[in-house]
């Protein structure tokens, strides 16, 4: 699977200086309008969606299969999904839900551009196009037409068929070669997305400097205001009211696990990064919450690859928002089939630097959308990021409570257990 890099306190301060000083700048070139500025702000903010277009496909095929292949074989897929994955499946799916709940309420789109700005359309494809989509006529279709549906398709495909490969005389188990394999090119595709990321302030430069020409289309802060509110309103929903009832149903204290795993969360919250504070959960999961080690040895690493609540609201919310913004319109079944697309996408998000941006500049792309909006957005995406990570742990945190629950209450014998480890 992806591995995650780890970013020192003093380069991320580094990184979010330059965001802002570059975001200050652009607005500043853009109410200058100098037209030699706009026109390098236009060519830089091409080259940075051409960036977006070579990198967002290869990160959601790889990410998604690198994980899939990641496990040890069909037989822990199969209890996996009775679990940690079902549990996983569940909170994450109902995140992207929310998203797409408090979208609609809040509706902050509608503020984005003016009435006469945009002609509202329906889109082009329907539920029915959206499911053809899911069997390409070859293997490489989906790669060259940007269809993201089908690449998550064989993405699952490959890493399934990965688990029952006839393995002959060599060891038991599916080859480790093909783990590694993916697992490899997977790494290959972070390290360029690391070098983008690098020089994302030059990108926001670039879009910042457009965003104050799109003000003078109709483009409204209050939209954009709007649509920050609603990614963290879903944040919070996700964190106080869903997780919460989810571990009231197993009858386990969503107040006294807080508590317990209170210092892993706000290390998440101030680190940005899950993985950094994987050793901090473990901690606080078997000394303060009592989740025996082995479940949260088991438990929080995988979750720290596979369960993205945060990020599933985040890309839901953001595709809607600038598909929206530009005139596009979706029905309820579309809708309820992005869901199924931001939780797939979520959980293939994995240890990804600034994956979920990534992921949703993929889905934008794939369907021939401008990427204004989305480098606007990028400067308030630092501070997402903080309270998304630590969303994470917290679900983590409660999935692993759950299942150790689970462990417990069935008295599983060391056949079981030897699956877990």
């Amino acid at each position: 699977m992806c591995v995650e890099q780890k970013a020192t306190p003093k380069k991320q301060k580094r990184t979010h200086i330059f965001l802002i000083s570059a975001f200050l700048l652009g607005l500043l070139s853009g109410y200058l309008n100098v037209p030699f500025l706009m026109g390098l702000a236009t060519v830089v903010a091409q080259i940075f969606v051409n960036l977006l277009k070579l990198i967002s496909i290869p990160i959601i095929f790889f990410s998604v299969a690198s994980t899939i292949t990641g496990m040890k074989n069909l037989q822990e897929a199969k209890f996996l999904g009775k679990k940690v994955i079902s549990y996983t499946l569940l909170t994450t799916a109902i995140s992207a839900s929310i998203g797409l709940l408090l979208f609609l309420i809040i509706n902050p789109a509608n503020k984005h551009f003016s009435m006469q700005s945009v002609v509202v359309s329906e889109s082009k494809a329907g539920y029915l196009d959206h499911l053809s989509q899911l069997v390409p006529s070859n293997i490489i279709q989906p790669f060259h037409e940007s269809n993201v549906i089908a690449v998550l398709g064989l993405a699952i495909l490959f890493g399934l068929s990965s688990l029952i490969i006839d393995t002959g005389n060599r060891n038991k188990g599916k080859p480790a070669y093909v783990s590694e394999l993916f697992a490899d090119i997977c790494a290959v595709v972070m390290k360029i997305t690391s070098w983008i990321v690098k020089g994302m302030p030059i990108g926001v430069w670039g879009f910042s400097a457009l965003f104050v020409q799109e003000l003078n289309h109709g483009l409204s802060v209050e939209g954009l205001v709007l649509y920050l509110a609603c990614v963290v309103a879903a944040n919070l929903t996700q964190g106080f009211l869903v997780l919460p009832t989810f571990l009231k149903f197993f009858k386990i204290s969503p107040i006294k696990l807080m508590k317990d795993m209170f210092p892993a969360i706000s290390m998440a919250f101030f680190t940005k990064s899950s993985v950094a504070t994987l050793p901090m959960a473990l901690k606080c999961a078997q000394e303060n919450a009592g989740i025996s080690s082995k479940v949260s040895n088991f438990t929080f690493p995988l979750c720290t690859t596979i369960n993205m609540n945060a990020c599933a609201a985040f890309i839901l919310i953001t595709v809607m928002f600038v598909t929206q913004s530009h005139g596009t319109t979706f029905s309820l079944p579309e809708m309820i089939l992005w869901i199924g697309i931001a939780t797939i996408a979520a959980i293939g998000n994995a240890g990804v630097p600034m994956g979920c941006y990534f992921l949703t500049s993929s889905l934008l792309v794939s369907m021939d959308f401008p990427l204004t909006i989305l480098g606007i957005i990028l400067p308030f995406y630092a501070m997402i990021d903080m309270l998304e990570t630590a969303l994470n742990i917290w679900s983590d945190s409660c999935v692993a409570a759950v299942v150790d629950k689970n462990a417990t209450q069935q008295q599983f014998g060391e056949n079981n257990v030897a699956v877990l480890s």
